[in-house]
């Protein structure tokens, strides 16, 4: 943003290697950063987790013509093709321990569900946290060594045609209601275009299975939260917009903050959307 507001030409002409990680960039962010960087820079947005890192990538050129428009649209962000030696599958979400790979069921590409990932970047097993190997790791039998486990990344999405991966939230964020099951990144991504929304959070209230999805917006002036007139007439703009996308739709229900959203403090950037669901655990339906 100061670039932006006063830079004059090209800040940083030397600058040819860009990575951000932790949490997913906009094309307009990327878009932005190519004009103050060297002109033919690699703006790299690499995945993975601290189990299993790397696991894929995607260069800016790609998610500002192709995949960032679609993000936009609610269709998740792409975080690229896997790497070498990477294995990865999208199964069918299931909350409880996987004992093996006989046990999953892998979705065909389009749909929707968790990822698990395997390689010689994957960990094998939990150290201090043995407790979490239930959870995370599943045995892999097919392999001749024995010593091949397939990490379950937390993650939801799917594999496009062209073996991409397009994230769509934590697995723990999705919001199931008794009608249908909201994921986040896809639904917060037709709100975060508006041009008066800074970020924006879904969050689900209830128990799972009867959870009502909540809205959790903050606006670029913030004082609109403090403003009831305002504030009615930016939730009108994003009823509107929910109205016009099938996949909110059914999101009827938003909250206009007067503070920034909670976020944790080693990225700045990832939502801490189990603080905001239980601020608003006394919700009325």
């Amino acid at each position: 943003r100061w670039c932006e507001a006063n830079a004059v030409g090209r800040p940083f002409p030397t600058l040819k290697r860009v990575l951000s990680a932790g949490a997913p960039v906009p094309a307009a962010t990327l878009q932005s950063l190519r004009r103050f960087v060297h002109e033919d820079a690699k703006i790299e947005t690499p995945y993975g987790a601290t189990e299993a890192l790397p696991i894929a990538s995607i260069e800016s050129r790609a998610v500002i013509t192709e995949t960032g428009p679609a993000a936009a649209k609610g269709k998740g962000v792409c975080v690229g093709s896997r790497f070498d030696g990477v294995r990865w599958k999208v199964i069918e979400i299931d909350d409880d321990p996987i004992a093996s790979i006989d046990g999953v069921n892998e979705l065909p590409r389009g749909k929707i569900g968790e990822l698990i990932v395997s390689g010689p970047m994957v960990t094998k097993r939990y150290v201090t946290r043995a407790d979490q190997n239930a959870l995370h790791k599943v045995h892999d039998e097919s392999d001749e060594t024995g010593e091949r486990f397939w990490h379950r990344m937390g993650d939801v999405g799917y594999l496009d045609e062209q073996d991409r991966f397009w994230f769509c939230g934590r697995k723990a964020h999705r919001i199931v209601s008794s009608r249908r099951t909201f994921f986040t990144i896809p639904c917060e991504s037709v709100f975060n275009v508006d041009e008066q929304v800074d970020k924006c959070a879904l969050v689900g209230v209830g128990k799972p299975g009867e959870q009502t999805p909540v809205l959790v917006v903050q606006p670029v002036d913030l004082s609109v939260g403090t403003d009831p007139t305002r504030a009615k007439a930016l939730e009108a703009r994003l009823r509107d917009r929910a109205s016009r996308n099938p996949l909110t739709q059914r999101i009827d229900r938003f909250v206009i903050r007067d503070q920034p959203l909670p976020v944790d403090i080693r990225h700045n950037s990832k939502i801490f959307r189990e603080k905001l669901a239980a601020e608003l655990n006394d919700f009325v339906v």
